[in-house]
């Protein structure tokens, strides 16, 4: 193990060592490090990506730790060109203000807080607002644009300082980042002492079983560190003075979790759906090892299908390429072993036009590619966006060209 990471002995939950491997993957580099040309003779170091399942709560985790510098230093994704995710967040500040009703000029905190996007919706609605976003340049650029974000992560001891300066918060949030803090004790310490009486602190997670039944695997990069379900998500809260009052399934990002939580105590009821939500998981058999291996063996089994018929095309001199170069796409390039298979990749983002791949070094280009190459077939990468994207190049399939879908299970176009 290198300086740059090391690998937790316990569940960052409630730190039992009955831990057990449930879904091997490939290791890779940090799935957003995607390089310049300048860049292409240094070694990328890869890093375990393995999932085991704590069995004493039921978190679903990584327990191999990145250094957060290196995910997070130099981090190139901003959510404003996420599909979406601007209106999902829109609704989110509306249902949050609904539900909490804060007074005017309240504070409002986002941990996590990228380019301010969410904050924005808050100071919408009358909030006074603060990000907190270790990616720096993103929050400098959140700050110029009229979001005051600090550039740095939160903390107990950050929690303190900001209640010191400003007071406590009527929300706190923490979306698409709860399950990216290795030491959730800290963090939960310092919203506990940050948040108003009547505060509220809400995020929203991956879930680790739409991570199963939707075969979200290309949700597993070093980033997330936890894949989580209620059962260990309540316990957890009740164990740090708070209560879990409210959950709910939507679907950002393929299958996520959203909760709200309030100090232990507060005024507010625990919903139903907490309970519900744990009875369906333990019907389901989230808290077992067999539940998780059985995964693994599925999408092993569309790994070795999607190369027989890639190998297949090869040999038949037919080019491939692919769509999409998230830091998702770099799992589903290492663990499907697709690096010598594609030509190059296509992506809607300029930002990422004329990068190569992390450790495969595999050219990324515009989707104007599709139309100059001219390649055989296209792996659409980014398969959870597959019918805008064919949508946006029939073109393509009308030249000739096909699409291929490596999951939820492969078809071609």
């Amino acid at each position: 193990m290198s300086n740059s990471s090391f690998r937790r002995s316990t569940c960052r939950l409630c730190g039992a060592t009955d831990v057990e491997l449930v879904v091997p993957v490939a290791a890779t580099p940090p799935g957003d490090r995607y390089v310049s040309s300048e860049y292409l003779n240094e070694h990328q170091e890869t890093y375990p990506l393995d999932l085991y399942l704590c069995r004493s709560c039921g978190l679903l985790q990584l327990l191999d730790v990145v250094d957060p510098e290196v995910l997070y230093g130099k981090y190139i994704y901003t959510t404003s060109i996420s599909l979406g995710l601007v209106e999902h967040f829109r609704r989110y500040a509306a249902t949050v203000v609904e539900k909490v009703k804060p007074a005017a000029g309240a504070i409002a905190i986002d941990i996590g807080s990228n380019d301010g996007t969410l904050l924005r919706h808050f100071q919408e609605r009358g909030m006074r607002v603060l990000g907190v976003e270790p990616a720096r340049h993103i929050a400098q650029k959140a700050t110029e644009l009229g979001v005051e974000t600090l550039p740095t992560f939160f903390s107990a001891e950050l929690a303190h300082q900001i209640k010191n300066e400003r007071g406590a918060a009527s929300v706190i949030t923490a979306n698409n980042v709860f399950a990216n803090i290795d030491d959730l004790t800290d963090m939960i310490k310092g919203i506990r002492h940050l948040l108003a009486p009547d505060g509220v602190f809400v995020f929203e997670t991956g879930y680790g079983v739409d991570l199963i039944d939707q075969y979200l695997f290309d949700t597993i990069y070093h980033e997330h560190l936890s894949y989580f379900s209620v059962k260990p998500l309540a316990t957890f809260f009740g164990s740090r003075n708070m209560e879990l009052i409210d959950i709910e399934r939507i679907t950002s990002k393929g299958g996520s979790l959203r909760g709200t939580v309030q100090l232990a105590g507060g005024g507010r009821p625990v919903s139903q759906s907490v309970t519900n939500m744990i009875e369906a998981e333990t019907t389901q058999g989230c808290d077992r090892p067999e539940f998780y291996k059985a995964y693994a063996a599925k999408i092993d089994a569309l790994k070795r299908q999607l190369l027989t018929l890639l190998r297949d095309m090869k040999a038949q001199g037919k080019t491939i390429a692919g769509y999409g170069a998230s830091v998702g796409v770099t799992t589903l390039l290492y663990h499907f072993e697709l690096n010598d298979l594609l030509s190059f990749l296509v992506d809607d983002n300029p930002v990422r036009h004329n990068l190569f791949t992390p450790g495969h070094h595999i050219p990324v280009l515009s989707s104007q590619a599709l139309y100059d190459r001219q390649p055989d077939c296209v792996v659409i990468l980014a398969w959870r966006y597959a019918e805008p994207i064919m949508k946006k190049h029939q073109a393509y399939l009308n030249q000739g060209g096909h699409f291929i879908l490596p999951l939820p299970e492969i078809s071609v176009i």
